[in-house]
């Protein structure tokens, strides 16, 4: 079976995945999400550039953090994943990540017809703009917060075209956050 690009996000009630300043501090880790078994689903991560100078290299020095072993259980498994970092600037790759510059689509089908498990579409804005004006995103998480920001980072800018999706899934946590998961509907191409 094909590879499947996965947006995984946490988004406020109001339509946002993060506040004016960048904050997130309004996402809540609940543990009954199993957001491991996630993490377990995939083996690979794409980052946009900000994002992965952000998140990419997080807790790698954890014995000298204070995390509980369940955060870091996820950060290593989110360490031990293949990342692939799309960056108009940045080139090359090193042991821990390998950039993408151009072609797109091109590298990103590549990547997705080789074995392998899914692909968590991590961010940012800029990078899920761009995969969903390509048509990339297979799987849409969505994991809405019990909050309204009134203003913040839109899940969603410059989309070009419509994007139909279809619910296959609903999850309801005690924390109040509650999970819609959609596949897209893509309309049949003569490539695939």
């Amino acid at each position: 079976m094909k590879r499947r690009i996965i947006l995984d996000l946490a988004v406020t009630l109001d339509g946002f995945i993060e506040g004016k300043n960048g904050e997130v501090d309004w996402c809540i880790m609940d543990p009954e999400m199993g957001f491991t078994d996630f993490l377990h689903q995939i083996d690979t991560i794409f980052y946009g550039r900000k994002s992965y100078e952000i998140w990419g290299q997080f807790a790698r020095g954890m014995h000298e953090m204070d995390l509980s072993d369940t955060d870091k259980e996820m950060w290593e498994l989110i360490h031990s994943k293949e990342k692939y970092v799309f960056s108009r600037t940045q080139k090359g790759t090193d042991d821990k990540v390998k950039y993408i510059n151009s072609n797109i689509l091109e590298e990103v089908n590549n990547i997705k017809n080789k074995p392998g498990k899914d692909i968590w579409l991590y961010g940012g804005a800029d990078l899920i703009t761009t995969f969903m004006n390509l048509g990339l995103v297979d799987e849409f998480r969505l994991s809405v917060h019990p909050v309204i920001l009134g203003e913040g980072k839109p899940l969603f800018i410059d989309i070009k075209q419509r994007v139909n999706v279809k619910l296959v899934q609903t999850r309801t946590f005690s924390s109040g956050v509650v999970q819609l998961i959609y596949h897209s509907m893509k309309e049949p191409s003569s490539s695939s």
